[in-house]
């Protein structure tokens, strides 16, 4: 990787002074401030004030040394000293291009005069460029120049803790009941934001579609917290999400539900493979072409109804809905029933 130097700062520069009036040596400047000897050296050397009528004023001034090295730099500016480079330039950028188009078409046509983008950069921020408002023909349109780096990154959506790899085994080997998936299945976006969300118990593979109007994550969070309040709290112990937009309110739904929360890794929606098979299941119904605004609630009752009824291989042949019914006491259903005499679905 490339190291990048920075110039020394009037900090630096006053730290410098004071230290050259209590007699330290350019080595232990060096060190205290972090920097090479040379530096020092180079500093103390290049920017020495010297006054011929009042020899006492001659010196190392921290003020005198910044000007001094402003106006090194100045002079040495590309676009300052070649005044046809920088109206070419300038010209370009009126034009609407970008001043890493303008760099790249000079090396692309190998100019004998050329200069990189940073140097066109310094140059629109510069007080000339300033005067010329060049900063308006930029695309961000932006009167001060962020720092190198120093764009701020938003904060995490996602807590890391949160991350699918810190999720207990009981959960991935489906020992305990009560951990759901959830997802979005998306339409043709000539259909609008109405989407549905799919919700899957991974033990039981019981099956919750609801409907949705729109893709913001404060009324799909409703909706889920909605949907699960009902439950005892074993029957909802956990969530797994991907890592959407529509699922940045997950801190209202844990609040309101219990549930502890879970999201897959970046770009790796297999993590939540249980959601994604069901998914694939109910597209055989509902294809991207299908019109979610015609759908109805009592309509995605029925297919999950239907799919809920359905006997899996994964369950011994069960239903999803068989096995899902046997884990919630107290509402009508024993575990005994399914060694008993099963309901027949053959019609």
């Amino acid at each position: 990787m490339k190291v990048r130097f920075s110039h020394l700062s009037l900090s630096e520069r006053r730290k410098i002074e004071r230290w050259r009036q209590m007699k330290l040596s350019p080595d232990e400047m060096a060190r205290r401030l972090g920097r090479h000897r040379s530096t020092i050296f180079r500093e103390l050397r290049r920017n020495h004030f010297h006054d011929g009528e009042i020899p006492k004023l001659s010196g190392y001034w921290c003020v005198v040394a910044q000007s001094y090295s402003d106006g090194r730099r100045t002079r040495q500016r590309k676009l300052v000293r070649d005044p046809g480079l920088r109206d070419q330039v300038e010209r370009c950028l009126r034009s609407g291009w970008t001043p890493e188009q303008i760099a790249g078409r000079m090396r692309y046509e190998s100019a004998p005069r050329r200069v990189c983008q940073e140097t066109i950069y310094q140059h629109i921020y510069s007080e000339d460029g300033r005067r010329g408002e060049l900063w308006r023909h930029l695309p961000s349109g932006r009167r001060r120049r962020r720092g190198y780096r120093l764009r701020k990154r938003p904060p995490p959506r996602f807590a890391p803790e949160l991350s699918i790899l810190f999720r207990p085994d009981i959960i991935a080997h489906r020992k305990q009941f009560g951990h759901w998936e959830a997802d979005l299945v998306l339409f043709r976006q000539k259909y609008g934001p109405a989407n549905v969300t799919t919700m899957i118990e991974r033990t039981s593979r019981f099956l919750v579609a609801l409907k949705n109007t729109e893709k913001r994550t404060k009324p799909i969070m409703a909706q889920i917290a909605q949907a699960l309040t009902p439950l005892p709290r074993h029957a909802c112990r956990s969530i797994t999400f991907d890592r959407g937009s529509e699922f940045i309110d997950w801190p209202h739904l844990q609040a309101e539900v219990g549930a502890q929360t879970w999201f897959c890794e970046a770009q790796s929606p297999w993590q939540k493979g249980a959601v994604e098979n069901a998914n694939k299941r109910l597209r055989r119904w509902l294809c991207r072409d299908t019109d979610p605004n015609t759908l109805s609630q009592e309509e995605l009752r029925q297919l999950c109804a239907g799919l809920n009824a359905t006997p899996r291989k994964c369950l011994g042949f069960r239903t999803p809905a068989e096995v899902f019914k046997a884990n919630i006491p107290g509402r009508g259903y024993r575990r005994e029933k399914l060694s008993r005499q099963p309901l027949s679905h053959l019609g």
